[in-house]
């Protein structure tokens, strides 16, 4: 399967053009994890957005007090690492591949550069990338203490 039906199938870009899914699958490179392999780790720089293609990966993050919590799992058609891509911060959690992973690499300088002279990228992955925002906060909500 090609990169642009890869992308297509991706929530993220569910609403975008075939004119702009060919732009962004153009600037994917491909890249693969070996299981137990860090595909980003929590607070390290965002290089860029990755889209699950084959395999499984897990997302944690470490807590002030060092103890890690599972976020999510997520395997083909996913994504990872929307929000370090957008705004340019620190990852906000570690990915590690549950078995061998492919990935579609879509750099941050590259998708910036596509965002920058295609705007209506932004508007149409907007409300995704809100939507993963919300679930998120929600699943660590349900698992902070309240004393």
């Amino acid at each position: 399967m090609d990169t642009v039906e890869n992308l297509r199938k991706v929530s993220l870009f569910s609403e975008l053009s075939d004119r702009n899914l060919k732009l962004l699958a153009k600037a994917c490179k491909t890249r693969t994890f070996e299981e137990g392999e860090y595909l980003v780790k929590q607070n390290d720089d965002g290089i860029g957005l990755f889209v699950i293609t084959s395999g499984k990966v897990k997302v944690t993050k470490t807590t002030g007090d060092g103890s890690e919590i599972d976020i999510a799992v997520h395997g083909p058609g996913d994504f990872i690492g929307e929000f370090s891509v957008l705004d340019g911060a620190k990852r906000t959690a570690s990915v590690i591949a549950l078995e061998k992973t492919d990935c579609a690499l879509l750099t941050s300088w590259d998708f910036n550069a596509i965002m920058d002279t295609n705007p209506e990228i932004a508007v149409g992955i907007l409300p995704v990338v809100i939507r993963r925002f919300r679930e998120t906060n929600e699943r660590l909500t349900s698992l902070s203490k309240i004393e």
